[in-house]
């Protein structure tokens, strides 16, 4: 996969995502179906899968994003879940097994959230379903926000913000694709990054070692994949705050 890859994706995947009204299951399919069309690959359904609820918690024009967020996955129905699972499976992501219960090969039983719940112990993605997103509003965008208001360098708050999520806790794709100590090797190695990129003025003062450190997790087949995708949640849900209408009251 290239970064045209994911770029191209992001863009097919758009309109589906902010289908106004859309349930959610619906955008999650029809989202994943158009990057597919448009790349051949899975580059986004973590991605997908965060982002639409974010999508339709921001229609209501919130107060508050994450309260209207929790309402938005309260709501989720069996039909829903149905259409996710129908996306998991076309997308087929890495480490991707069967299930005991609420098993995505099999016809939904249960709302997404119930489903989500069942993983939310072993997926950090599925965690956010039933946590009201508590990684991306209790850690992702306070680290970017302060990161933001110590150096004006997006790119430097955007690193930031990921390598906290990548030191928290070990990345649940790793922990699929190479199990436990490969995942709480690299939060270790990545802990130390985030140490030197908080007293970073700008990206350029850590970008070496970052890119070292990225192509020795590339030599070895390591994909931080579960924090790269709660980052991108973090910036999208950074960007409805500033810019919806009652932003400026959502604490």
């Amino acid at each position: 996969m290239t970064v045209t890859d994911f770029r191209r994706s992001a863009a097919a995947a758009t309109r589906p995502l902010a289908a106004r009204g859309q349930k959610i299951g619906a955008r999650i399919l029809e989202a994943v179906e158009a990057s597919l069309a448009a790349v051949k690959n899975n580059t986004n359904l973590g991605i997908i899968l965060l982002c639409a609820p974010l999508a339709a918690a921001a229609e209501q024009l919130p107060h508050d994003l994450q309260s209207s967020l929790s309402t938005v996955l309260q709501r989720l129905d069996r039909e829903d879940a149905d259409l996710a699972f129908r996306a998991i499976v076309l997308a087929s992501p890495g480490g991707l097994g069967r299930a005991e219960r609420h098993d995505v090969f099999n016809p939904a039983t249960v709302s997404l959230r119930e489903a989500m719940a069942e993983a939310a112990d072993r997926d950090r993605i599925a965690r956010q379903y039933v946590t009201d997103f508590a990684d991306v509003f209790g850690l992702g965008e306070p680290v970017f926000a302060a990161a933001l208001a110590a150096s004006s360098d997006r790119r430097l708050a955007t690193l930031n913000a990921y390598l906290g999520f990548l030191s928290a806790f070990p990345d649940s794709h790793i922990v699929r694709k190479h199990g436990l100590s490969i995942a709480d090797q690299v939060r270790c190695e990545a802990a130390k990054l985030a140490s030197q990129a908080r007293k970073a003025r700008r990206l350029e003062d850590v970008l070496a070692d970052v890119l070292t450190w990225d192509a020795t997790l590339k030599q070895a087949s390591v994909n931080p994949g579960t924090s790269a995708d709660l980052i991108v949640a973090t910036l999208f849900a950074h960007r409805l705050r500033s810019i919806l209408p009652t932003a400026g009251n959502s604490g």
